[in-house]
């Protein structure tokens, strides 16, 4: 059966509120709080914190505060991706960001889900499913990415739309719940 974080590493379901995965929220927030806390000139400074919160930086990746993040160390961003201000990476799951990308303002990547029955949810059970996002992705301001979701490369989400289903490369997708509108 395992730990409760290596129920949740392997992708099961877990008790959400256990010491250990408290340890590593922990561990997070404060790497976060340092990482939020940076100004506009402070940009080594602000790099500096993003590596160590993050599992993975590609170069020239810039990530704008601030951010906000459940354990960080299951969050890959790939080569040259600019994250705008306000963003959301619940990396209860691994997120994979590619190369390339553009995430607007406000973007929720969000990889926990929850028991539909109330008693495992009141007893605090919960999963996850990872969110891969492709290389030269554009996410506009608002998006929110649901567990599981995968965004294939060169496509394009509008403001405001809820990806509940994965994408396909090189589509325009709008709305609640996103549908492609056009190929590229």
């Amino acid at each position: 059966m395992g730990s409760q974080k290596e129920r949740m590493l392997a992708g099961e379901l877990y008790i959400a509120d256990d010491p250990d995965l408290a340890v590593d929220l922990m561990r997070a927030a404060r790497l976060a709080e340092r990482f939020n806390a940076t100004g506009a000139a402070e940009r080594s400074v602000r790099l500096a914190a993003l590596t160590e919160l993050l599992g993975e930086v590609g170069e020239d990746v810039e990530v704008r505060p601030p951010l906000r993040v459940d354990y960080g160390y299951r969050i890959t961003i790939g080569p040259r991706t600019f994250v705008n201000f306000g963003a959301i990476m619940l990396d209860v799951a691994p997120i994979t960001i590619g190369a390339d990308v553009q995430i607007g303002p406000n973007v929720q990547l969000l990889t926990p889900t929850h028991p539909v029955d109330p008693e495992p949810r009141r007893q605090k059970w919960e999963a996850a499913k990872p969110i891969t996002i492709g290389d030269n992705v554009w996410l506009g301001g608002g998006v929110i990415v649901c567990p599981g979701v995968s965004i294939g490369e060169n496509t394009v989400v509008g403001a405001g739309a809820v990806v509940t289903r994965d994408l396909p490369p090189d589509v325009v997708a709008v709305g609640n719940p996103a549908r492609v509108s056009r190929t590229i």
